[in-house]
């Protein structure tokens, strides 16, 4: 009774000031509005790669240390396939060369490396001490194109890497300055976020840690800035290029960059594309402007007040919730419809009612159902705070509070222009044409306990679909294959050597032994090694470790991880110090390298050619060797948790590396951990909101058994969305995790409305299908009226670029049909069949009959 008093105040509060200050509230929501509006102009946006992983994930340190150490800066990949078939031809490679210059004169780009300017050690082969004094490339004088074709089509380093394996593609790799300042940022991030999390920050440091995350995002939108700009430039000067071949633009930056061009994209166009065809339906169903213009303009104040309150506060739109527009007007739209059908139907039973009382018992009537539907969605959306990934975590709180300004605004928008306009009478002729409810009031009193039954089949069904579920995803599926994204990605991850990088990083014990490969030491191992002499002081002089860090176990071990990793089907191209070696034993006469030899390599290579063939893939220093594998994403046998194990695995117990003395890291990790976390996050989730929702229906209808029969329709219709994805193959992702959330808001809106309304009909005479067609007749119009204007409005998201976007409005689709159906059919159902209200006041009159004849018998005694 307490939590109705409360509520009788409010409405009663609520009720005076709609009356009283009309006009003051409408010049309040202006001004409130229009400076959210402005505020709009600070909403970000950000695809980076971190909103596709896990919050605070230990392989994200990781694979930074490794980034860090092996200086692996961003770069862009550039695909180039000559329309004349011959890469080596001398016109190609004279357009190659001023590609690259060209790419050279980019700000961002500090190198490029490309198949003129690579090292070519058998073209022909020469003796080490030459070939360190002279590296040829295809530019040198005399170049045999002969003989570099077959080293660039069978070098363990070139091959489907620089080259693809019909020698008819070759990549230029741009790779850009390594950016200092971002680094540090990330580092000074990464250690004041770790004591906040071990509870050891103190109040400077967490002071310290908000001025870094507030500095870090304003220098990460100026280089957004300039990073756009420069995959701007890029691509003009491709476009330069394209008549001379079929040219494809890789690159996280550029994906990172087209990303955001995909989001503002479905944020602006998508989201005017579906308000057009939201206005077209509201039209066709009432006819009568007042019911257009007032839905639009409620969902045009939510989102920008929406819009406005993430900007001041700073929170960025990512992928995740690029579409929180278009819920938030399906969300608004819903609730403006329910009071516009209420209106209607008052205005009909009862046209003698001034407009103002009209007005206020439309929005009172509709006051606690909308309020507990609105909060059973903000309890859906909140679930998603116990997901680990970051970006989920602020989808579900951006949700939470854009739905409540939802509510909010549209109970202060509708009546106060509403008692500014005159009373019309309802335009009825959708109603008589279309008499959906009607017809499903009638199947469900012929058909009922068949509903029940079809109910529990579709439920094993979902069950058995659910299980089905899948997270592996493969990352160019979530683009059309029309984008350059998903060509470009095609391109390079099958011809090229894959897509998705994994690092595995072996380290040695400090103790292990130091003997040469030969078992002495070289420099005095007899005559032959005179020819070395000129170089003793130069590497003498030089890091004096590496002549004893290249030992025969070392090597060893690296020639054999390294034969494990390349000889898996799951993987593409593998490169490591392992590559060189087997380089090396080809220039050696088929003889392996010896500590000398490689001692010489590592620190008498020029620079530019060192940092190709061998500083990302050793640090002396670190007593460290890294693999750099690429996983070929578009397969589609790929399972990249067993792959993971798989490796593992192997290096545990069939090559017998100690535990602990290698790690794997890189993106593959990382999304892998990402990825297994949306299992465990979408069983928590949805129990939670289900245990939630449970406990808010129990409040609203004071009845377990109202509210098992309310909980009943909505676990259905999450079922079916969810098995649905099973059974056709639509893999669980960071996008569709949020789909159960979603069809748990839109499902409670109806069973809350439906039930509210039943509960009001059955105390008229205490007939359960008398009350269940009155239910059809009237709610039911509503639940039919958002549920058609949304399913309509949203298919226009299928024309997007952005494969997400389109499961979106499908599924959202799917969700707003089933909800539909289960409740306008297995809900009545389910009322009918348990009585939860108690029994037909007929049989309640005839059972107490008996009653009533035996009091009159005791009063006449």
């Amino acid at each position: 009774m307490k939590s109705d008093n409360g509520f009788s105040t409010l409405n009663g509060l609520y009720r005076s000031v709609i009356l009283e200050h009309t006009r003051c509230v409408g010049i309040v929501i202006l001004v409130a509005v229009g400076f959210l509006g402005y505020q709009t102009t600070k909403l970000k946006i950000d695809a980076s790669a971190e909103t596709l992983l896990l919050e605070n994930d230990e392989n994200l340190q990781l694979t930074r240390e490794i980034n860090n150490r092996y200086r692996s800066p961003d770069f862009l990949v550039v695909t180039y396939t000559p329309r004349n078939g011959d890469l080596l031809a001398d016109r190609t490679l004279e357009s190659i060369g001023r590609l690259k210059a060209d790419l050279l004169e980019l700000d961002l780009v500090a190198s490029v490396t490309s198949i003129i300017d690579v090292p070519l050690l058998e073209s022909p082969p020469k003796p080490i001490k030459e070939m360190v004094k002279s590296v040829l490339t295809l530019a040198s004088p005399d170049m045999d194109k002969a003989l570099a074709k077959k080293e660039f089509l069978n070098s363990p380093i070139y091959r489907d890497s620089l080259v693809s394996p019909d020698f008819r593609t070759t990549a230029l790799i741009a790779n850009l300055h390594y950016d200092e300042v971002w680094q540090d940022f990330v580092q000074r991030r990464s250690a004041l976020r770790q004591k906040e999390i071990n509870g050891r920050i103190t109040f400077e440091e967490d002071v310290a840690l908000k001025r870094v995350i507030e500095e870090f995002k304003q220098y990460r939108q100026e280089m957004r800035v300039i990073e756009h700009d420069n995959i701007v430039q890029v691509r003009d000067i491709l476009d330069r290029y394209r008549d001379e071949a079929d040219i494809f633009l890789g690159g996280v930056p550029m994906i990172a960059d087209d990303l955001v061009t995909f989001v503002k994209t479905d944020l602006m166009f998508f989201g005017v594309g579906v308000l057009v065809f939201l206005i077209l339906m509201l039209w066709m169903i009432f006819r009568q402007p007042r019911w257009v213009a007032l839905p639009v303009l409620t969902c045009f104040c939510s989102v920008v007040a929406t819009s406005g309150i993430l900007g001041l506060f700073g929170w960025e739109v990512t992928v995740i919730s690029s579409n929180f527009i278009s819920i938030q007007i399906i969300i608004t739209m819903a609730i403006t419809i329910h009071l516009i059908v209420r209106y209607r139907e008052l205005a009909i039973d009862s046209p003698a009612t001034g407009q103002r009382e009209l007005v206020l018992d439309t929005v009172q009537s509709m006051a606690k159902p909308c309020a507990y539907s609105i909060l059973s969605t903000m309890v859906g959306f909140s679930s998603l705070v116990l997901c680990d990934i970051l970006p989920v975590i602020n989808f579900g709180w951006m949700m939470t509070v854009g739905i409540g300004i939802s509510l909010i605004l549209v109970f202060l928008i509708f009546p106060a222009l509403m008692q500014m306009m005159s009373l019309v009478i309802p335009n009825t002729a959708f109603e008589s044409r279309f008499a959906l409810t009607g017809g499903l009031a009638d199947v469900t009193a012929r058909h009922g306990v068949k509903i029940l039954w079809l109910s529990i089949v579709v439920a094993v069904l979902s069950v058995v679909g659910s299980s089905r579920l899948k997270v592996e995803n493969s990352f160019i599926d979530y683009f059309k294959s029309t984008t350059e994204i998903h060509q470009g990605m095609k391109v390079i991850d099958q011809q090229l050597g894959g897509t998705t990088p994994l690092d595995i990083v072996v380290s040695f014990a400090d103790d292990e032994d130091k003997t040469p490969v030969s078992g002495q030491d070289p420099v005095n191992e007899g005559e032959e090694d005179d020819e070395f002499d000129e170089f003793e002081d130069e590497f003498e002089a030089a890091e004096g470790e590496a002549q004893y860090w290249f030992t025969a176990a070392r090597l060893a071990r690296i020639e054999q991880v390294h034969d494990y990793l390349d000889g898996m089907p799951e993987t593409g191209k593998v490169v490591s110090l392992g590559t060189l070696l087997k380089v090396g034993k080809t220039l050696n006469d088929g003889e392996p390298l010896d500590n000398f030899l490689l001692a010489l390599i590592y620190n008498e290579l020029p620079q530019e050619f060192r940092e190709v063939i061998l500083s990302p893939y050793v640090s002396v220093a670190d007593n460290q060797v890294r693999f750099a594998v690429r996983v070929r994403d578009s397969e589609p046998d790929l399972r990249r948790h067993a792959l993971l194990s798989k490796i593992r695995h192997g290096l545990r117990y069939d090559l017998e590396l100690e535990e602990g003395s290698f790690q794997l890291a890189n993106m593959l990790v990382l999304y892998d951990n990402m990825l297994q976390s949306l299992f465990g996050s979408q069983i928590l989730t949805l129990g939670t909101v289900m245990v939630a929702l449970m406990v808010m229906f129990m409040i609203l209808f004071r009845s377990i058994k109202i509210a098992l029969i309310a909980i009943f329709p909505n676990i259905l219709s999450v079922g079916v969305v969810l098995g649905f994805m099973g059974w056709v193959g639509i893999p669980l992702d960071l996008m569709t995790i949020t789909i159960a959330a979603i069809s748990v808001g839109i499902t409670v809106d109806d069973t809350i409305h439906y039930i509210h309304r039943f509960k009001k009909e059955f105390a008229k005479d205490g007939n359960y299908l008398a009350s269940m067609h009155r239910s059809h007749g009237s709610i039911g119009y509503a639940m039919y009226y958002t549920s058609v204007t949304i399913i309509i409005g949203f298919s226009i998201l299928v024309l997007s670029n952005f494969i997400p976007s389109i499961y979106f409005g499908l599924l959202t689709g799917l969700a707003m049909a089933i909800a539909l159906l289960a409740a306008l059919t297995l809900l009545p159902q389910l009322l009918i069949f348990f009585e939860p209200l108690g029994p037909e006041r007929t049989r309640r009159i005839l059972s107490e009959e008996p009653q009533l004849g035996d009091l009159a018998n005791d009063s006449v005694n």
